[in-house]
């Protein structure tokens, strides 16, 4: 990592954080677990975890890399990774207070205490400087750039579209893709569907490969018309910006969340990997912007059946209004994070003139 070399050199060291506070959060857990552990001791993680600001996570809900033990050498790599933070001036978090304002309150009430020598836990600062994501071109949009997805978007009635992607690393099995195209069609609503190729259990997967075909036969004739699959992208900036969009079922990585909230679209949640668990705890239970999927099977958090996808897509588009406000309302607090006078710039101007100070100018 450049921190050891930014400390030789005597200049700050700040660490970009591309997740949210909870993340941040549980990596200072597992730094302050492991206080005054030698090299090579590894201590696991008690279950439930309750983190600063009141986020409480079942041990399905913390990401597998930190449910690991001493025997595992990915958390033994963790471990020693997240320790080594602590040479950082600050993190920079890409999340905005309002999306977890109590989790904010708590590092700064942390800081304080360990400014005050009440804490003999030192940690680097936290600042919330999100988000960043990358807007609609409007540019393009003008230009005529389009696709065929967004020219089938553009004919669809305003809140009607469900959006349906999992991230560049969310492959579901070929049971679960027959499932979700079950539930999409037994729904009766609208969507747009971007597949990737199915996990295949090892079966190599040739790159001319065409992710449709492995769809339900007939599903694309009898959804033509209210439904669209894709292969593998789609625009998504541009998809949930949209005016017809009306829910995202998302796989809760933290860069859809940004994308998802900067637009003002609900979200359907479904989990698959990594923190992804822990973003829907955050989004559903903390932010009411998020309705989570039901797993179906107690040995497979991930698989959810088609009656289920089918219940919560409709409960969401046609009863969902109380999160749709929620999520405007979460809009406008992304949109004001980097005005002028936004929370965000505020922090990170604040820590520009720390840099600036540090480094005599």
């Amino acid at each position: 990592m450049a921190l050891p070399i930014a400390a030789e050199l005597g200049v700050p060291g700040y660490v970009f954080f591309p997740s949210n506070l909870a993340m941040v959060a549980l990596t200072r857990h597992i730094v302050e677990l492991h206080e005054g552990a030698a090299f090579g001791e590894y201590r696991d993680v008690a279950v439930p975890l309750e983190l600063p600001g009141g986020v409480s996570l079942s041990g399905a809900d913390i990401p597998d890399a930190f449910r690991g033990s001493f025997t595992n050498p990915r958390y033994s790599k963790l471990v020693e990774l997240v320790r080594s933070y602590g040479l950082a001036d600050g993190i920079l978090v890409n999340t905005l207070y309002d999306m977890e304002p109590a989790t904010a309150e708590a590092f700064e009430q942390l800081a304080a205490e360990q400014a005050a020598g009440a804490s003999a836990f030192a940690y680097p600062p936290v600042f919330p400087v999100g988000p960043f994501v990358r807007p609609p071109d409007p540019d393009e949009a003008a230009g005529g750039a389009s696709t065929p997805c967004l020219e089938w978007h553009d004919r669809q009635p305003t809140g009607s579209v469900v959006y349906v992607a999992f991230g560049s690393g969310g492959a579901l099995s070929v049971e679960q893709t027959a499932e979700l195209a079950a539930g999409l069609e037994a729904s009766g609503q609208r969507f747009l569907w971007v597949v990737r190729m199915p996990s295949l259990d090892g079966r190599g997967i040739r790159d001319d490969d065409d992710p449709l075909t492995w769809l339900p036969e007939g599903f694309l004739e009898r959804t033509r018309g209210r439904g669209l699959a894709v292969a593998a992208w789609a625009p998504q900036v541009r998809v949930l910006s949209h005016p017809a969009t009306a829910v995202f079922v998302s796989h809760c990585g933290w860069n859809s969340t940004l994308e998802s909230v900067g637009s003002g679209v609900p979200m359907l949640a479904w989990p698959l990997y990594a923190e992804q668990r822990m973003n829907a705890v955050i989004l559903e239970e903390k932010l009411g912007v998020a309705l989570r999927v039901p797993a179906a099977r107690e040995d497979d958090r991930c698989f959810v059946t088609c009656y289920g996808i089918a219940t919560a897509v409709k409960e969401l588009v046609e009863g969902g209004q109380k999160l749709w406000r929620r999520a405007e309302n979460l809009q406008k607090a992304g949109a004001h994070a980097w005005s002028p006078d936004g929370p965000s710039r505020r922090v990170l101007e604040e820590v520009a003139f720390k840099m600036k100070a540090a480094l005599g100018r």
